[in-house]
């Protein structure tokens, strides 16, 4: 079907503001079940793309060779708050590996974790590229690095193995030419990669429903997915509308956000991968237009329903802490896909 998917913010009676999105949901052949007009212009994969990121990790054997529990595992896809848990999950990885905050490229910004934020506000002197919440998926590219006898200087440069590697496997799993995809630098300072929304949901689909009795490949993806609904909070932690949705709907979801208006969602019990996108790259009505959307695919029980209602419709309040309006979304059907 063809969709059409707006978010509204209301103030009172009034419409104040419009947020377009564009989405794509896929099988894990890529044939569409739903898209809306522009589901196929290239966009970046962001933060969403840390799940297969980390595949050539657990695919080769290294993980098991270091020996990275599941909780490990989801820290390495996560966009963190970087909070004290998330930071000592980091610390471990990099003390199994020999290494230090200071091999970490990332860089530091402020975490969204209050109590980590009042520290640093506090002590200036404690900044660390820990806090970073793309810390976890740079100690997953320095394993693979170690692992494979790459060098770890420079892991996060374009040219380098671990990058080339990552560009490489995110093509195949979203059907996409590696050497076609675009590929920028993200915010943590590693390759980020450009296709369409509809590459981006075949990959979750694929996610979604692999086997963990499968071929290598299979089975490296039904770790990862695994491990990220069963340590929710890992991958993202309080307030993260991505560990929200797997934790409560008790991992029958699973799902990463990304920066500029990004959610890409796999239904395990559908067969379905979603990518969805805020086109003015806001991340405030994601969970109005997820819940929308869901609703037309039926990818929710009355259950995850009744868990999930304050993302259909949040609240929006003013200064003094009253409600003075609300986040809504419209998801209309315009026609079926052709």
């Amino acid at each position: 079907m063809r969709l059409r998917i707006d978010a509204i913010l209301w103030r009172g009676p009034i419409a104040e503001s419009r947020h377009r999105f564009q989405a794509a949901v896929c099988a894990p052949d890529g044939a569409l079940a739903a898209e809306t007009e522009d589901a196929r212009t290239v966009t970046t994969f962001r933060s969403a793309a840390k799940p297969f990121q980390l595949l050539p990790l657990v695919e080769r054997g290294h993980a098991a060779r270091w020996g990275f529990d599941d909780e490990t595992l989801a820290v390495m896809t996560a966009s963190h708050t970087g909070s004290d848990y998330h930071l000592g999950l980091v610390r471990g990885i990099l003390g199994r590996l020999g290494l230090s905050e200071r091999d970490l490229a990332c860089g530091f910004h402020e975490p969204l974790d209050p109590v980590s934020l009042a520290r640093i506000r506090v002590r200036p002197e404690d900044r660390s590229p820990l806090y970073n919440n793309c810390s976890g998926k740079h100690a997953g590219m320095l394993a693979l690095a170690l692992a494979e006898g790459w060098p770890t200087s420079g892991y996060e440069q374009a040219g380098h193995p671990v990058q080339q590697l990552m560009r490489a496997t995110v093509g195949e799993l979203c059907g996409v030419a590696p050497e076609s995809l675009a590929v920028g630098v993200d915010g943590c300072n590693v390759s980020v990669f450009g296709l369409a929304l509809s590459g981006m949901a075949r990959a979750y689909a694929r996610l979604a429903v692999a086997r963990s009795d499968g071929e290598a490949r299979e089975r490296a993806l039904a770790r990862i997915r695994e491990a990220m609904r069963a340590w929710p909070r890992a991958t993202g932690g309080a307030g993260r509308l991505s560990s929200e949705l797997m934790e409560r709907t008790l991992g029958r979801l699973v799902a990463k956000g990304g920066a500029e208006g990004l959610e890409c969602v796999g239904l395990p019990e559908r067969g379905l991968g979603i990518a969805l996108k805020c086109e003015d790259g806001q991340a405030r009505a994601i969970g109005p237009a997820l819940m929308g959307l869901l609703d037309h695919l039926e990818g929710l029980t009355m259950d995850d329903v009744a868990k999930l209602a304050d993302l259909r419709r949040p609240v929006i309040r003013n200064y003094v802490g009253n409600e003075v309006g609300s986040l809504t979304a419209e998801v209309r059907v315009l026609e079926p896909v052709r």
